[in-house]
């Protein structure tokens, strides 16, 4: 369990580098992610099965997920909104392996919440002009301007230490549970903490980036 609670370890160094567990699990998810693209889309068929199924069925459902949070003009969001859904949902899955969840280091989901950040207020000033985003930042009162400021920094706050919160508890509460049952696998908490949480916490993420982005625009 204390590993959980402690900085990620240095497993080797690259020059000057460390890489951390985080770095390397980090990399083990985008491999991981990459290969499976590779093999759902190596040989397409107009009638889908096993992998290509399912990978039309996510996609399926990030179009409708956007099309009601975002609109459907909003289509073009679509890669960046996969490739945050299946790398976040990707890390925090890898704790059914045992390794560390890369979203269980406060890094990588404020580097997250921070991209999503800035993709908010770069949309909103590429869709209103500076001047009209900046007013749309003071309604429906200008006095209100300061609060809905302090508000916008909250968010990728509030997203990251979400994520964070949520994954890292998971992880200390399956070390803490091993540490009680010894050699039994508890697989019940696995599906409960490793696999509902991460695909709720994956959804969370995902749909308040589309949100906040989309409110941006509008």
């Amino acid at each position: 369990m204390e590993r959980f609670l402690q900085a990620p370890e240095v497993l080797f160094r690259v020059g000057p580098i460390p890489i951390t567990e985080t770095v390397f699990n980090s990399w083990l998810v985008m491999v991981g992610v990459i290969a499976v693209g590779f093999v759902a889309t190596r040989s397409m068929r107009s009638q889908p099965r096993g992998i290509q199924t399912v990978a039309e069925m996510m996609v399926d459902g990030l179009k409708q997920l956007i099309s009601m949070t975002m609109g459907s003009d909003k289509m073009g969001f679509l890669g960046y909104m996969g490739s945050l859904a299946v790398f976040i949902l990707g890390a925090n899955v890898l704790g059914l392996t045992g390794l560390r969840p890369p979203t269980s280091d406060l890094n990588v989901t404020m580097g997250l919440a921070l991209v999503t950040f800035f993709m908010v207020h770069y949309c909103g000033t590429r869709s209103h002009g500076v001047g009209g985003y900046i007013k749309t930042l003071a309604e429906p009162v200008v006095f209100l301007l300061p609060i809905n400021l302090v508000g916008e920094l909250a968010r990728p706050i509030s997203l990251g230490i979400r994520l964070f919160g949520n994954i890292i508890g998971g992880s200390v509460i399956m070390a803490m549970i091993y540490d009680g049952l010894a050699v039994f696998v508890p697989i019940p908490f696995h599906l409960y903490f490793d696999v509902f949480v991460g695909v709720l916490q994956c959804f969370i993420f995902v749909a308040l980036t589309m949100v906040f982005v989309g409110l941006a625009m509008d």
